[in-house]
């Protein structure tokens, strides 16, 4: 059976997406790996359909249909990239169905408040393993992200040490079509560099194994 990573917040705007393709596109170097766009703005589909990238991807919506994402053989990983709504079947089947959740989410002390009490409401009775990954990240404030991080522990939250940072690169490389990490230009291997360390410490740990 594939492995199931959900990409999961209950608001926009925080690097779902980005966070989504560009974790899909690191493991497709070495695993067979399927991104399905559950979004209905289908920006991860626009994202993949400016260039060629080594993953499949697939826009599927119907919580009839992500059900039966557990029944999937024909690959090592399964990313899902989710709406933006906590009261959305489609997220919540996949919540159900995730074998690991990550939920991005930028440092700022009201998007945090907000993850935490989605965490409560909606990913805790599941019991389903997840972890925070902060991003958009100003790399001129680190002390920012670490405060964030402190946050979380204090409040038994799973964090990853690796914080993804904002640059410009991010958003040059949706426009060629790319994922950070085949994207030419300013800042490229710092930004692709914190996507590589995520996955790194993903793989690393004995929950995802």
């Amino acid at each position: 059976m594939s492995k199931i990573l959900v990409i999961l917040n209950g608001k926009g705007g925080v690097g779902k997406t980005t966070t989504a393709f560009n974790t899909a596109a690191i493991f497709a170097e070495n695993q067979r790996v399927l991104l399905v766009d559950a979004d209905s703005q289908g920006s991860a589909t626009w994202w993949a359909e400016q260039g060629e990238q080594l993953f499949d991807i697939t826009p599927a919506t119907d919580p009839k249909i992500l059900k039966d994402l557990k029944t999937v053989k024909d690959y090592d990983l399964i990313v899902c990239d989710t709406p933006p709504h906590l009261d959305s079947g489609t997220l919540q089947t996949l919540v159900q169905v995730a074998d690991y959740i990550v939920m991005p989410t930028p440092p700022a002390p009201l998007d945090i408040q907000a993850l935490i009490a989605t965490i409560k409401q909606a990913i805790a009775p599941f019991q389903v393993l997840h972890r925070v990954v902060l991003t958009k990240v100003d790399p001129r404030r680190l002390n920012e992200a670490m405060a964030a991080q402190n946050t979380f522990i204090r409040s038994n939250v799973p964090v990853f040490s690796t914080f993804i940072r904002q640059y410009t690169a991010h958003e040059r490389a949706v426009i060629e079509g790319v994922p950070i990490n085949r994207y030419k230009g300013k800042n490229t291997q710092e930004a692709a560099s914190d996507y590589t360390r995520l996955v790194n410490e993903l793989q690393q740990l004995k929950e995802w194994n």
